[in-house]
Order: structure tokens, then sequence, then C-alpha cells
């Protein structure tokens, strides 16, 4: 079976490395790919978004399956492009990503169908928007880009100047381009954050095992957004009575919401949640696995994943039990200093064996190259050092024993993933 994944980061090299555990005979194939899943997979220079590039690629490696892993391509339709050609796809069409592609559709489904969610109202005029907010006089207060955003195109305002300022840059400076055109300004919704990956056939909705990102750049929550410095599962705030609460208010309403769209979902539905005074509420739809949410998640996962894909595909989720591996999963992000603002690539990554790994961990490339059988960085997040044990405490100290085996000049990473985790069991 010859399956192609489309990506190039984190989050393909944690599929890929769950594709390769696979009973089936599988060839696997990865477009661009990065350093360390060029030795798990046969990596080709065709962009991510290159829908033409890829359709024709997987026609090269008489691909099976193709898994589509970004949002960007999700969003532009490749899945659509791929089906025309009679190739099978892992991933939701165009009419489907449009959940995570347009911050405003997504807001104005969840108020159609009662989903919960905070308050909100859009805007495609700046003067307009800040009038709002000068009017509501409610801080913190949260500013969205409507369109993707690379996981940034969301500002949290602690006052007006603040929240006239991210108004202007998105809107008039246009800092995320064409995805600024329209914004949703929303309420601050307090308490724990939780991320629930789920797969769907459309029908059927099966929830991934629960997880805690961490957004901010360093210890303590403090410094810029990036695209998540580190992640634990399972979420010790996700409880049981949470989970029923949330797959009755939020997850069959959303899938069933889609289906009367006429925009059936197929692929990995991510809820991004607030557990507040008032119950979860969700914060963001991603049409795809998070990153690095997929690192810890897939880690403990106990079945075939390409069983799952088929079953996904050709909706028959309801046929399959997925099982998930007892204990817990760290995994701590080794970024580039600067990050994720200006900084170096082309460092040389020390300390990893011949295949990117190491003993005791799984090490998830997200921003690697492999050049004369070294590896070398060349993005923003190069590494997911990622541990599984017992218990979340051996996983967090694992993780991190790992972490320190590994060097390359200017590296940086949080200290404290998964402590607020272990604070609340």
């Amino acid at each position: 079976m010859n399956i192609l994944v489309v990506g190039g980061g984190g989050r393909e090299h944690a599929i890929i490395m769950k594709l390769a555990e696979s009973k089936k005979s599988i060839n696997l194939y990865c477009t661009p790919g990065n350093g360390g899943i060029a030795k798990y997979a046969e990596c080709f220079s065709v962009k991510a978004t290159d829908i033409e590039g890829v359709v024709n690629l997987a026609k090269k490696v008489s691909a099976d399956m193709v898994v589509v892993a970004p949002d960007d391509p999700l969003v532009l339709g490749m899945v659509d492009a791929l089906n025309a050609e009679g190739i099978v796809a892992f991933g939701p069409d165009k009419a489907a990503a449009i959940i995570e592609g347009s911050k405003v559709f997504s807001k104005n489904l969840m108020k159609k169908y009662n989903i919960p969610t905070a308050k909100y109202e859009v805007f495609s005029d700046s003067s307009k928007a800040i009038e709002y907010i000068q009017k509501e006089n409610k801080y913190p207060t949260v500013v969205k880009a409507d369109g993707l955003a690379l996981g940034k195109g969301v500002i949290i305002a602690q006052n007006f100047e603040e929240a006239k300022n991210a108004v202007n840059s998105i809107m008039e400076d246009k800092i995320f381009g064409k995805s600024g055109a329209s914004i949703v300004i929303e309420e601050f919704l307090t308490g724990p954050e939780v991320s629930v990956l789920c797969f769907t056939d459309g029908k059927t909705i099966v929830p991934m095992v629960s997880s805690m990102d961490h957004k901010r750049a360093y210890d303590n929550d403090e410094g810029p957004n990036t695209g998540g410095m580190g992640t634990v599962a399972p979420n010790p705030y996700y409880t049981d009575d949470i989970a029923e609460e949330c797959m009755n208010s939020i997850f069959l309403p959303t899938i069933n919401a889609m289906v009367k769209e006429s925009r059936t979902f197929k692929g990995c539905l991510y809820f991004g949640l607030m557990i507040t005074a008032d119950g979860p509420k969700v914060i963001e739809y991603n049409c795809r696995f998070g990153d690095p949410e997929t690192q810890v998640v897939l880690s403990l996962l106990d079945t075939d994943l390409v069983d799952i894909f088929e079953a996904v595909i050709n909706e028959k989720l309801d046929k399959i039990d997925i099982r998930w591996k007892k204990g817990a999963s760290a995994c701590v992000i080794m970024a580039s200093g600067g990050y994720p603002k200006k900084y170096d690539t082309g460092l040389k990554i020390s300390g990893l064996n011949e295949k990117g790994q190491l003993d005791n961990a799984m090490i998830y490339h997200a921003g690697t190259k492999l050049e004369n059988d070294n590896f070398y960085t060349s993005g923003g997040r190069v590494l997911g050092v990622t541990a599984i044990a017992d218990n979340l405490k051996s996983a967090i100290d694992h993780a991190y024993e790992s972490v320190n085996k590994i060097n390359f000049d200017k590296m940086h990473f949080r200290n404290d993933i998964g402590q607020r985790a272990l604070k609340a069991q």
C-alpha cells in the first residue's frame, strides 16, 4: 500500500511514524517532508500548497491514499482535486475545511446551531470595529483575523489602545494579508484550555485523548504567541463528565450542523475548548491534526492508524474499535533562538542517532534538514521531544532528560511544560 503524506513539520513526522507501525505492508512518501521524515519516508520537493503538483506526485508514486495534513492545502481544496482524479484522500474537502478557513463562518455556525462559544461580532470596517470595542469597554478583548494566519492570527488586547492597534494592524496594515479583510471581536473567556482532536466520518465522531497546549514562547506563559511550545496528554481538566458534556453540546452538534449546511466533515476535526464557569465553550475549530498536539496524542494511540484513516474515508468509523495506551505523554518543543520572530537556520544539531532519534523518547522533527548524514535546523520550531510513561510526571521528566542530550546553537525551549497540568491532578 502506497501512502503519501502532504506536509513537512512535526505533525507530519508524528503521523508518518505512527503509519510506519502499521501491520499492513506499506510504502511511505512525503512532500516536502524534512530531515527527520526522510529517515522514514521517501521525500519530494513539491510544496504542500501546490495542488496540481501533489496530484501529479500521487499519480507518480501510485498512491493508494494521500493524507493531507496542513490547513492551507485543505482550505484550498486539495482533497477535492485528488478525489476528482480518483485518488483516495484523508482530510476534509474545501466546503468542510472552511470551518477553520473562516472564523466568521465558524462563529456564525455556532450561533446558528446553539453551540456554546464566546460572545462576538464580525466587522469588515476598521472604524466600526474600533467603535464597538470602545462601546463594549471590556478587557482583555480578543481580536481575530478571519482567515488562516499560521496559528498567529489572534491578538489578546489588554486595553483600548492595544485593541485599536490590533484592529489597525490586521485590517489596515494587513499583517496577515487577505486573512484580515474581516475580523471577529469576541469576549475573553477564562478557565483551563483543552485541545481535543476527533476522528469523524461525518456521521460518527470519536474523540482522541485530550491534551494541553502551551502557546506562549517563554516560561510562565509569558512572551509572544507561537505555534505551540509543548503539550501534554491527557489533560487533567478534561474529566469524564466534561467529556460527556462536550460530546452532547459541542462535538455531535458540530458534525450534524456541517451535514445540515451541506459541508459534511470527514477527517480530523480539532476542538479548541475553554472550560469556563458556565461549562465548556469552543474557542476555535481546526480542520486537521493540531501541532504539537498530534505528537502527544498519536504516541498514545494503540490502534492501526491506517485502519482508522480507511474507516473515516469509507464512512465506517462506527465499525472500528479505537484503543489508547494507558499512561501519559509529554512533548517539549526545541525552537530556534528568536522564534517566533527572527531566527537563524542551518545550525548543526548534535546528540541524535542516525535516524534522528534517541532511546526512551520520540524525536519528531519539525524544522530540520538532512545533509551528509547530519541534521541541521531549518525552521523556528526544530524538534518535538516526546516521551510516554505510566504517569504525567515521569513522561515530563523523560522528555526533559532527552532534551538535555540534544544541542544546537541558540536553541530555546520552555522549562515548565506540563507544570500546570501536574498542579491540577
